[in-house]
């Protein structure tokens, strides 16, 4: 049975639509976490180093956010493929992934090395100061880029063209 080139231009837009929708959820699951850490800045950077340790048990847990990240990276390099033919939609797409690449890089360079080094905050080393501004600036900085990412696929999503025969 054969079908028009109509069915699939519109199911092939569905399916891309659907990849952006996950790309999006992704990505907003992962900005609402980004923001809690960069949130809670001002209330925790000056806390006496008992109490700190204390607040930062609250995190225990949260490293099996990597999976939601691996779904939001897959599904934006999905979405810069399907979009490939759409040059506005794809490089917003790559803009998004260029910025959860740099959230891990900072995490990589300076969170994950201060969760190491005071064994997930359940032992003081003597430089712990230092580690507790690294690891609660590069979250600020984590923040950012997963808002830029957010932003960028945001207006990706505004500026897909409709598939063939208008529906949107």
């Amino acid at each position: 049975m054969a079908t028009s080139p109509t069915f699939h231009g519109t199911r092939s837009a569905l399916v891309r639509d659907v990849i952006l929708f996950i790309a999006l959820l992704a990505t907003a699951l992962a900005l609402g976490a980004a923001l809690a850490h960069a949130l809670e800045l001002p209330n925790k950077i000056g806390l006496p180093r008992d109490e700190y340790f204390i607040v930062q048990q609250a995190y225990r847990g949260w490293d099996r956010l990597g999976y939601l990240l691996a779904v939001q990276l897959l599904a934006m390099i999905l979405a810069a493929l399907l979009s490939r033919h759409e040059p506005r939609v794809a490089t917003l797409a790559i803009v998004a992934i260029a910025s959860l690449l740099a959230a891990q890089a900072v995490f990589w360079i300076y969170t994950y090395p201060a969760n190491v080094a005071t064994e997930n905050w359940t032992r003081m080393p003597d430089d712990w100061e230092h580690l507790r501004r690294e690891w609660e600036y590069s979250h600020v900085a984590g923040a950012g880029f997963q808002l830029l990412a957010m932003c960028a696929l945001l207006v990706a999503a505004l500026v897909r063209r409709p598939p063939p025969g208008g529906a949107a």
